[in-house]
């Protein structure tokens, strides 16, 4: 097979009825990323830019030993970027609720090693037909997977854009991670929901048709502003060649710089006071009581409830005490062992089957493996959540929770030991000679 390179292009507009782009877009000769900010005033644009500075630090030559290979190196960039999330949320609780989709594609000179969570969507032409190569995280494609609407019935379901999946900072996020052959000719569209909902894939297709990259980018925007325009919309572009293949000069990649565009052209900057305060030119007020209305990149995701770890310990408490007292008590102890969470045991990170709670002549907790990642080696937040205990729906959930803090476990470095310096050799003196009279 004849080795492969890409051209590229990546273009955003704020669209016709937002304030601020929340999206972030990257192309560059290795990586294509699209990555869309939710939460509204609880910022969406600081979730875009920081999720794709994370993924960025893999814009570059892999060490095999150190990255493994390219789809490696995306899972420990995905996780990088939930973690940081997590980060900007403890240090500014203001922005709790903010989170980001993702869709992006590392090239490693021969395949694509794909990374996606939410509604950004990956497309693909090939041979002058287009293909949906990523599945939606949203309430309605769940109920298209059902069989209970049809895909045309989604594209104007109400509740189209409530995502399933998202980058939230927090652990039970599930991206899906493939990889994907080029070949020569092909062209790959990353794009936002806000070109998605305005432009349906016919015309993207036809659009995707046009002769060159940068003319079909320029043109997916414009069609998704003259059909509304309701969102930020960003294209990504990417077109396989032969690497034999002159460069054209023409195209905007041609200086062979990285294209960043959107929220992340701006510095991630921190945000303070609450979020529920902030209002944009789109916000609008109720006639009686002058609230102001939720903006809706703030519903777009919804996530099962944080867990409450106080609440839940006296309400589960509760439960198994009045089981007992009723007779249901084998029940709810065999709810309980279907139960895992993660936690301490002997400064290692472990798995615990049951639940984190002390019942005098119960016991509910059972040590189900002990890891080998040290709770020293964890930052400081990981290390406060693993001491309260982290809470998981299954045995699989709580592998990945241990997944995600391997990759943040940093290996301390050793205190070099002193070597005794040798001690001083005894030398006899030599005594003076002396003259004979």
């Amino acid at each position: 097979m004849a080795s492969l390179t890409y051209r590229y292009v990546a273009l955003t507009d704020v669209g016709l009825r937002r304030s601020n782009n929340q999206d972030s877009g990257y192309a560059s000769p290795r990586l294509l990323v699209i990555a869309d900010g939710m939460g509204g005033a609880a910022a969406g644009d600081l979730a875009s830019s920081a999720a794709l500075a994370e993924i960025r630090q893999i814009d570059r030559d892999l060490d095999p030993e150190e990255d493994g290979d390219a789809l490696e190196a995306m899972r420990t960039a995905v996780a990088h970027a939930n973690h940081r999330l997590a980060e900007l949320i403890r240090d500014d609780p203001a922005v709790e609720g903010m989170g980001t989709t993702l869709e992006a594609m590392l090239w490693d000179g021969e395949k694509l090693a794909v990374a996606h969570i939410g509604d950004s969507r990956a497309y693909r032409l090939r041979q002058g037909r287009l293909s949906q190569l990523s599945i939606d995280h949203t309430f309605v494609q769940s109920l298209v997977d059902e069989g209970r609407i049809t895909a045309e019935e989604a594209r104007v379901h109400p509740h189209r854009s409530l995502l399933l999946k998202a980058i939230l900072g927090r652990d039970d996020f599930e991206p899906d991670f493939t990889w994907l052959q080029p070949s020569a000719g092909d062209r790959y569209l990353l794009c936002s929901d806000g070109l998605t909902d305005m432009v349906d894939d016919e015309t993207i297709e036809r659009t995707m048709k046009l002769e060159t990259i940068d003319v079909a980018a320029t043109e997916l925007i414009r069609l998704a502003l003259e059909s509304g325009g309701y969102d930020n919309v960003t294209v990504v572009i990417a077109e396989f060649v032969s690497a034999d293949e002159p460069e054209d000069e023409d195209l905007v990649c041609a200086d062979g710089q990285p294209q960043i565009v959107g929220a992340a052209t701006n510095q991630a900057r921190g945000r303070t006071g609450s979020v529920r305060a902030a209002t944009s030119p789109t916000s609008s007020l109720t006639a009686d009581s002058g609230a102001v209305e939720a903006d809706p990149e703030e519903l777009r995701y919804a996530p099962r409830p944080v867990p409450r770890r106080r609440w839940v310990r006296w309400a589960l408490v509760a439960v198994v005490i009045v089981g007992l007292l009723g007779g249901a008590g084998a029940y709810a102890y065999d709810w309980s062992q279907r139960q895992y969470f993660v936690a301490s045991q002997d400064g290692q990170v472990a798995i615990f089957r049951g639940v984190d709670l002390s019942v005098p002549g119960v016991t509910l907790a059972h040590l189900d493996e002990v890891t080998q990642i040290e709770i020293d080696t964890l930052p400081a937040y990981q290390r406060d959540r693993v001491a309260a205990g982290i809470t998981a729906a299954d045995h699989d959930e709580a592998k990945r929770i241990v997944t995600n803090l391997s990759i943040q476990a940093v290996e301390p470095t050793p205190t070099p030991t002193p070597t005794p310096s040798p001690a001083p050799r005894r030398t006899r003196a030599t005594p003076e000679p002396t003259e004979t009279p």
